[in-house]
């Protein structure tokens, strides 16, 4: 899997760990929520959708006090558009390198100290990151 981390602008930067809170902020329909599921603060995924929205100058994320009626977020169109882009840009970065990611992965040496289940050696799945 390719790790893609986008410059948008000079201080505006889109990488996957942006791109899930958004997802989870869509899905989970709660900043917090969200924030737990992916194993951040509240303050943490404030301060992301943040720097989001500064770089972009319109949110991303609209969100509701909570009180008696509760609160929640939701994305905006802006920031559906955003989260959009990025992942056809994420599938289209995996294809681009699979050939040689398959290429390196056929060069790996089993691990040494674990074993398969057959008395083979087990497989590691490697984690490819992109920068």
């Amino acid at each position: 899997m390719a790790h893609l981390r986008v410059s948008v602008g000079a201080s505006t930067r889109l990488g996957p760990g942006k791109a899930d809170l958004l997802e989870a902020v869509g899905r989970e329909g709660s900043i917090s929520a969200a924030g737990r599921r992916l194993g951040m603060s509240y303050a943490r995924a404030w301060r992301l959708v943040n720097e989001l929205e500064e770089g972009f100058g319109r949110p991303l994320v609209q969100a509701a006090r909570g009180g008696g009626g509760g609160g929640g977020a939701r994305l905006t169109p802006l920031g559906e558009q955003v989260l959009a882009a990025y992942r056809r840009m994420q599938a289209q970065a995996e294809a681009a390198v699979a050939a040689e990611v398959a290429g390196l992965r056929a060069l790996l040496s089993p691990p040494a100290s674990r074993e398969g289940e057959a008395g083979e050696p087990a497989q590691a799945a490697p984690r490819v990151r992109w920068r």
